[in-house]
């Protein structure tokens, strides 16, 4: 009697304690988004995305300071829904994603909650890598129809794309950008 009780009480503190400890996840690339907004002529804003980008976190509810991240995004895949818009972009006019194919953030702090808080990290866009702090949410985790344990989060930051130098235009196509991350993770 006592062996067929041990049993399920351990397979329950295993199943509770997993849940507690930091988890690795890689980015799920069909549910994850990357998305920008720029001022276009003080008239708009124009919309773009990356279609194309890989990515791991670890992520500790009990202790979130401890979470950390890195992203790979493609800067080749850059989508505005324009194809001549997008040729130009990624020229050397502004990303040049011929001499600088990646865009890569890999977090070094995070400070808040295991809901909310504030992830600090290195940008390297254009060569250019800077120090910015992303306002991060999370979003909810658990088990997915299909077997796995997901997790997702949003964030956002504004960035000045001429500390990149990434300064063509200035005036007519704003200078600041909004940045608009939409994270979802399957635990390995």
């Amino acid at each position: 009697m006592i062996k067929s009780l041990i049993k399920p009480a351990l397979l329950s503190a295993a199943l509770i304690s997993s849940t507690a400890f930091a988890a690795d996840y890689k980015v799920d690339p069909s549910h994850t988004a990357i998305l920008f907004k720029i001022n276009h002529l003080g008239f708009s804003e124009t919309v773009a995305r990356f279609n194309t980008m890989e990515g791991e976190y670890s992520y500790d509810e009990k202790n979130p300071t401890a979470s950390k991240i890195s992203v790979t995004i493609d800067a080749d895949s850059l989508d505005s829904n324009h194809e001549a818009r997008d040729k130009h972009i990624k020229s050397p006019d502004f990303l040049d994603t011929k001499q600088f194919p990646e865009i890569t953030f890999t977090s070094t702090a995070y400070k808040g909650s295991a809901t909310e808080g504030v992830l600090s990290g290195d940008l390297t866009l254009h060569g250019v890598t800077k120090k910015v702090d992303l306002n991060i949410v999370k979003i909810g985790e658990g088990q997915d129809p299909w077997g796995n344990y997901r997790s997702g989060f949003n964030g956002t930051v504004t960035i000045k794309r001429s500390d990149f130098g990434v300064d063509q235009m200035l005036g007519g196509i704003g200078d600041e950008i909004k940045v608009e991350l939409f994270i979802e993770g399957i635990r390995k």
